[in-house]
């Protein structure tokens, strides 16, 4: 793909006709989703809109890019995830739920870039076979470390859970009353 750029961090305009082919308006080429993928890789800027009415697609050739890619190895998303992701479609919750897993991932990525960052020391002398081996280390502990950090949102969250359920006064203006304890009689 051509990278010529107008401007430096300019966003790039790509069109989708309807014979499915993405035009990159900026290099005046046509370009493929692995083009596009170079360009989510490099933090280039882009949208993705249709040539006839110029809805914005970028989200459908993100999430085809997606498909592809969990179709191309070992999966990022298990099926439970998926399922349950789904499941909060339509629910009261999903706003919510779109921007917990938005900060989540942008807490792993910088916890990521931390470990990147404390790794830079061990570089001119390293081997690729050290480099390989460094990062299956890291695998585990990225996984510890995101799984404390889970357990310690999760508690917090249900501690907030816990405290708004003891001030009734917070939900006064709320059409409902609060839910009784199966223990506690009518």
């Amino acid at each position: 793909m051509a990278t010529r750029a107008k401007k430096s961090g300019e966003s790039r305009l790509i069109k989708k006709y309807p014979n499915r082919r993405l035009y990159d308006t900026q290099t005046s080429t046509y370009v493929t989703l692995a083009d596009i993928k170079n360009l989510v890789m490099s933090s280039h800027p882009f949208t993705v809109v249709d040539a006839k009415t110029d809805d914005d697609l970028t989200r459908n050739i993100l999430l085809q890019i997606i498909l592809e890619e969990e179709a191309a190895g070992s999966p990022v998303f298990s099926s439970q995830m998926l399922s349950q992701i789904i499941r909060f479609y339509g629910n009261s919750m999903q706003g919510l739920m779109g921007n917990y897993l938005e900060k989540t991932m942008q807490s792993f990525v910088d916890i990521h870039s931390k470990l990147g960052d404390q790794t830079q020391g061990l570089g001119t002398g390293s081997t690729p076979e050290a480099w390989a081996s460094m990062l299956n280390l890291q695998n585990p502990m990225m996984q510890g470390l995101m799984g404390n950090y889970m357990d310690q949102s999760k508690d917090l969250f249900v501690k907030m859970q816990e405290q708004m359920q003891g001030t009734p006064s917070m939900f006064s203006g709320f059409p409902f009353t609060p839910q009784k304890n199966k223990t506690e009689k009518e």
